[in-house]
């Protein structure tokens, strides 16, 4: 194990994490690390800990409140080794790196793409976070596009989205332009409606981390809507289900700027359901405004409808085409296996 007061220099805790680098055989596949390597990897992943802690420690304490011990494991298992791993492709890649995260509620996408940025500087690589909500049609579209089909009462499924402009983001930033013009997308506008707001001039970008509920995701064969899956019962449910799997093909554009996808995997999709019952609870909890268990699970299943999980994710986490990485989360928001099927 490693703590803040771990002496990574010692040889003995060295031996001790060249062995467990080695001792899960998917993770160790999936990070290229072999019995020949291992030792370098270690001294490396070792020096760029030091580099990190002190943002890292500080960004654990303001921004997720937490003790920098609870997640200095993670770090060394997961983020520092990925880090590594994005900054490797970077480079090889001769050009800006377009990464695809795709995560439900509650997988920890956003939290991840945070780290993996102060990594990534660590190791002197220039960052973006983006996110598929930063992509929204602006209010008075979305306005348009509700008038159009009353289906669409929430934001966020597909269609509701401007395609072109998160290609043109893309391009730009693949051709290496000096200075990108990224959208933002504030939530809280219209009384949480949202709408887009003052986008940022962003320069030099090595790596985009492009993340979001459906990045990456493929339409399926409308057959498999045929049988009842709930929430997708009623022949309305399943035509819904098969009209945002036909909106789906518009994306397939903007997936094929993706270098690479990871998948934030939770072992049961349900997960997400009780999760953002947690996360509303302690909104409520703390003064804030949240949704009813009642409202949490009519949105959560309204998101089932459009694209159900088990549909659309759990087959690409068995996918060798479409999904580079594959890291599973527990009930528990705990991190499990993590794997590649390209190897």
């Amino acid at each position: 194990m490693i703590n803040l007061t771990t002496d990574v220099t010692d040889e003995s805790w060295q031996m001790w994490a060249r062995e467990a680098a080695l001792g899960d055989t998917f993770r160790a596949q999936a990070f290229g690390i072999t019995p020949e390597n291992v030792a370098e990897v270690i001294e490396k992943r070792s020096h760029l800990l030091g580099l990190v802690l002190p943002a890292f420690s500080q960004f654990c304490e303001t921004t997720l409140k937490v003790e920098p011990q609870a997640l200095l494991q993670l770090l060394w298992d997961l983020w520092l080794p990925l880090g590594i791993k994005l900054a490797t492709q970077r480079q090889d890649l001769g050009r800006p790196l377009i990464q695809g995260i795709l995560g439900g509620q509650g997988t920890g996408k956003t939290t991840m793409s945070q780290v993996l940025g102060l990594i990534l500087s660590a190791l002197g690589y220039r960052s973006l976070s983006l996110s598929l909500d930063d992509l929204y049609k602006t209010y008075r579209d979305r306005l348009i596009l509700k008038e159009q089909d009353p289906r669409l009462i929430w934001r966020g499924p597909p269609g509701t989205h401007d395609i072109g402009l998160g290609l043109n983001v893309l391009d730009d930033i693949r051709r290496g332009e000096n200075s990108v013009t990224v959208p933002r997308f504030d939530k809280s506008a219209y009384s949480g409606t949202g709408d887009r707001t003052t986008p940022e001039i962003i320069t030099d970008i090595d790596i985009v981390l492009f993340e979001g509920w459906f990045v990456g995701v493929r339409p399926i064969t409308p057959e498999a809507f045929a049988t009842a899956l709930a929430p997708i019962i009623t022949p309305e449910d399943r035509q819904f289900a098969r009209d945002m799997n036909h909106q789906l093909r518009d994306y397939l554009p903007l997936w094929e700027r993706l270098d690479s996808l990871i998948l934030l995997y939770p072992t049961d999709y349900r997960c997400s359901l009780e999760w953002r019952k947690q996360a509303e609870r302690q909104m409520i909890a703390a003064g804030k405004s949240g949704m009813t268990e009642s409202e949490v699970e009519e949105f959560v299943y309204y998101f089932w409808r459009s694209l159900h999980p088990e549909l659309f994710i759990n087959p690409l986490a068995k996918s060798s085409t479409f999904v580079d990485l594959v890291i599973e989360i527990h009930p528990d928001h705990s991190f499990g296996a993590v794997y590649s099927h390209h190897i």
